[in-house]
C-alpha cells in the first residue's frame, strides 16, 4: 500500500490549546490522578492534534497493537478536553464495582456476538453521540494478528455507527505503546520512559455512503477507506511502508478472538 503524500515529510507535535473540558464526573475524579501516573511511564507526542473535534458527536477510530492502546487514547483526549468512552467487552460491566463505574463513565457494553447489555450497540452509541459525546472503536475488533503490527482487515461497526448517527470518524494511528506493553502481555515496562507518538487524521470522508443503504457491500468498501487512513498515518510515524495487502485473520488460519501467541 503505498503511503498517502510524503513519507518523509516531518511529523511535529502540537499542544492542546484551549479547549473546555467535557463534563463527566467520576471519570474526572478517576483520571486525574491517573493522567501525571501514566505520564511518568511514557510521553506522548501527539501530531494534529487540532484534528481532533473541540466539541461535538465524532467516532474515533485508532490502530490496536497492544492491550495499554486505550490508555494511551484516552491520555490523548484527556489532554484536549474530551472524555474517553469505549465501546468495551460486556464481560466487563458484569464484574462488581467495576461494572458499575464502566456504566458510570459512559462506556458502552458489547457482547461478543455483537449486542449490548440492554440494548444493540448502534442504539447505545447513538444515544451518547446524540448528546455531544465522543466514542472510541477500535475497527479491527481485537489486536492487529499483523505479525509486524500494522492494521489488519476492519470490521464495520465504526462505519455503521458513524453514518446511522450521522458523526464524523476521525482516523487515529500510534505507535510506541509495544513498548510499554507488549501484544497480548500484562506487564508494564516503564523503565525507562517510553515514548510514544499518537497522530490525528482528517475525517473520513463518507458523504458517498450516506445515502444508501447500509448493505454489506457499501460496508466494506467504507471500511476499507478508514483502514487505509489508519495505515497511511501509521506509514508516517513509522516511515516505512505497509504490506500492499492488509492481513486477513481467516485467510491464515487464525481465531478472530484472543492470543494466538
Amino acid at each position: 500500500m503505498a503511503p498517502h503524500g510524503d513519507p518523509d515529510a516531518p511529523v511535529v507535535p502540537v499542544g492542546p490549546g484551549e479547549r473546555r473540558p467535557e463534563k463527566g464526573a467520576v471519570l474526572r475524579v478517576l483520571a486525574t490522578p491517573a493522567a501525571p501516573l501514566f505520564d511518568l511511564m511514557a510521553k506522548i507526542d501527539v501530531v494534529d492534534g487540532h484534528k481532533l473535534p473541540a466539541s461535538g458527536s465524532f467516532v474515533l477510530t485508532p490502530n490496536h497493537i497492544t492491550n495499554i492502546d486505550p490508555v494511551v487514547v484516552g491520555r490523548v483526549m484527556w489532554r484536549f478536553g474530551r472524555l474517553p468512552r469505549f465501546m468495551a467487552k460486556a464481560s466487563l460491566f458484569r464484574v462488581p464495582i467495576f461494572g458499575r463505574l464502566m456504566h458510570a463513565m459512559g462506556h458502552i457494553p458489547v457482547e461478543r456476538a455483537g449486542r449490548t447489555h440492554d440494548s444493540d450497540p448502534l442504539g447505545a452509541a447513538g444515544r451518547l453521540t446524540a448528546v455531544g459525546g465522543g466514542v472510541i472503536v477500535y475497527p479491527e475488533g481485537t489486536l492487529t494478528r499483523d505479525p509486524d503490527l500494522w492494521p489488519m482487515k476492519g470490521k464495520s461497526g465504526a462505519v455503521r455507527l458513524a453514518l446511522a448517527a450521522g458523526v464524523p470518524i476521525i482516523p487515529v494511528a500510534h505507535w510506541g505503546s509495544q513498548e510499554l506493553m507488549g501484544r497480548y502481555s500484562s506487564k508494564l515496562r516503564p523503565f525507562p520512559r517510553k515514548r510514544i507518538t499518537v497522530i490525528v487524521g482528517d475525517p473520513v470522508d463518507l458523504s458517498p455512503y450516506r445515502d444508501r443503504p447500509l448493505d454489506q457491500a457499501s460496508m466494506t468498501e467504507a471500511t476499507a477507506l478508514v483502514m487505509e487512513s489508519i495505515t497511511a498515518l501509521l506509514e508516517r510515524i513509522r516511515h516505512e511502508e505497509a504490506p500492499a495487502e492488509r492481513w486477513n485473520p481467516s485467510k491464515n488460519e487464525q481465531r478472530e478472538t484472543g492470543s494466538f501467541e
